[in-house]
C-alpha cells in the first residue's frame, strides 16, 4: 500500500484544490471541513504552505483511542476509516500527533486515508503517492 506525501511544498501556492478534490470524490462533500488533506499557512500570503494530513504512524494512536474498531489499523502504516462504526465521539482527535483528524460541527470525523485522489488535482506537483519504504523521514513530516 501507498501513502501520501508532500515532498514539494514549496510549489504550493494555496488554491486548496487537493483538498476540496478529497472532500468531493473521497467524502461526497463539498467543504475543506470535510477534507483528509487540509493546507495551511506557513506565514507567507503566495509561498509558505503546510499539508495537514495523516502520515501514515504505525502504530496509529487514533487507532487504539478507536473504542469501535471503525479506525483501523492499516498495513504499512495509516488507518482504514469504517465509518458505519463510528460513533462521534472524538476520542481520535486529540491522539493524533500532528492534528490530521477533523471533527466537524456535525460531529463526524475526517482524516487522510492515502487513497490518493487529492493528487491528480494539485497543479503544482505538490502532493505524490509513494510506498513507505522509499519515504524519507523529511518528506513525511513536510
Amino acid at each position: 500500500m501507498k501513502i501520501l506525501t508532500a515532498p514539494h511544498m514549496e510549489r504550493c501556492i494555496g488554491c486548496h484544490s487537493c483538498s476540496l478534490a478529497c472532500a468531493r470524490l473521497v467524502h461526497k462533500r463539498l467543504s475543506w471541513e470535510t477534507a483528509g488533506i487540509r493546507i495551511h499557512s506557513t506565514g507567507g500570503l503566495s509561498t509558505g504552505f503546510s499539508a495537514k494530513r495523516c502520515l501514515a504512524c504505525d502504530p496509529a494512536p487514533c487507532a487504539a483511542a478507536c473504542p469501535t474498531g471503525a479506525l483501523a489499523q492499516r498495513k504499512g502504516g495509516g488507518i482504514i476509516f469504517k465509518k458505519k462504526l463510528c460513533i462521534q465521539c472524538g476520542q481520535c482527535v486529540p491522539v493524533c500527533p500532528v492534528e490530521a483528524i477533523m471533527q466537524d460541527r456535525d460531529g463526524w470525523i475526517y482524516v487522510c486515508i492515502h487513497c490518493g485522489q487529492c493528487v491528480d488535482f494539485c497543479p503544482h506537483d505538490c502532493l505524490e503517492m509513494r510506498d513507505p519504504e522509499s519515504v524519507e523521514l523529511g518528506e513525511v513530516i513536510a
